[in-house]
């Protein structure tokens, strides 16, 4: 077995990290250094390189807190990154050696959150069958929800009944450049009056994300007598397009515009060859487990259930 060199990331790797990014077989702009260190206050990075020899060969987005590793908090999904020539036996060979690098550096367990398998159309579960062989366990399971855009929509007779309704009330949907509109007039006060919550993304720190990549996070809203009353801000990956927050006023529920948007851009990627829209999780603290009404109000527009996987791993 190959024993390859392992290596925390420092800043003098920003561009050889980035490069390889780019290349990489299952990574999206989430692993690029300028979005992972948008929030770097709140986590103590522990991310690191694989080298076989002088050639990096796989990467892993990371933080640790304490003597716990975290496949990286600050990301929707993680795990290892790595380049496309690499076959299973290799990805074998590179997660034996960080492993062994957790031990000498004194991790105590390990968490990962895996890359929902839509995301990666050349497949990506090496990892997660190796982690289980070698002890790790499957830690929790959340319904992660998706459109298959290959696929004949299955949109409800309810709501598309809707949408030729709404599409009557002259909304317009917009894409926009700035998202302040959306954050300070629709989002922000929706998730204080609904969940006394805040986006996880301030505005100043979102509007930095899209500025640094324009290409992936595009912001979708709808207007009604030139008044906004429902948004969409969407992270886009090569083959796959995610809501990553949505929101309307108490106007735009009454005009249903949310579903007006989500079936609008639906259709869009569709149209473009985007091979997934992800909704994402519909998770809940209480008895079930999930949102009920929101897996519903999912499924009604198309989606799936697919899952998104969190492992553990002890070293003790």
């Amino acid at each position: 077995m190959k024993n390859y060199s392992v290596k925390p990331y420092q800043e003098s790797d920003y561009s050889n990290w980035n490069a390889f990014i780019g290349q990489a077989k299952n990574a999206t702009f989430l692993f690029h250094r300028d979005f992972m260190e948008y929030h770097k206050d709140r986590f103590e990075d522990f991310s690191l390189m694989v080298f076989d020899d002088q050639k990096l060969i796989a990467v892993l987005p990371a933080n640790r807190v304490g003597d716990i590793v975290c496949s990286h908090q600050g990301l929707t999904y993680g795990g290892l990154v790595y380049s496309p020539k690499l076959n299973g036996e290799k990805v074998e060979e590179i997660l034996d050696s960080i492993l062994s690098f957790f031990k000498e550096n004194e991790v105590q367990s390990f968490f990962f959150k895996s890359i929902p398998l839509f995301y990666t159309s050349k497949g990506n579960a090496e990892m997660e069958f190796f982690m289980l062989k070698k002890g790790a366990f499957l830690d929790k399971k959340e319904m992660n929800l998706g459109i298959n855009l290959a696929m004949p929509l299955t949109i409800s007779k309810s709501k598309l009944k809707h949408f030729r309704k709404i599409e009557e009330l002259d909304l317009e949907m917009v894409e926009e450049q700035q998202l302040e509109s959306f954050w300070e007039l629709v989002l922000e006060p929706r998730l204080l009056e609904k969940y006394n919550a805040t986006p996880v993304h301030k505005l100043a720190e979102i509007t930095l994300l899209k500025e640094k990549f324009p290409d992936n996070i595009k912001q979708f809203s709808v207007y009604f007598e030139d008044v906004i009353i429902a948004g969409i801000t969407v992270f886009e990956t090569e083959t796959v397009v995610k809501s990553q927050y949505g929101a309307t006023s108490k106007k735009g529920e009454e005009l249903r515009a949310l579903d007006f948007l989500f079936i609008n851009l639906i259709e869009k990627y569709k149209s473009e060859g985007k091979l997934f829209f992800d909704m994402g999780i519909v998770n809940e603290d209480n008895e079930k487990g999930y949102h009920a009404g929101l897996l519903k109000q999912k499924e009604e527009l198309g989606c799936s259930v697919y899952s998104q996987d969190f492992y553990k791993m002890n070293f003790i």
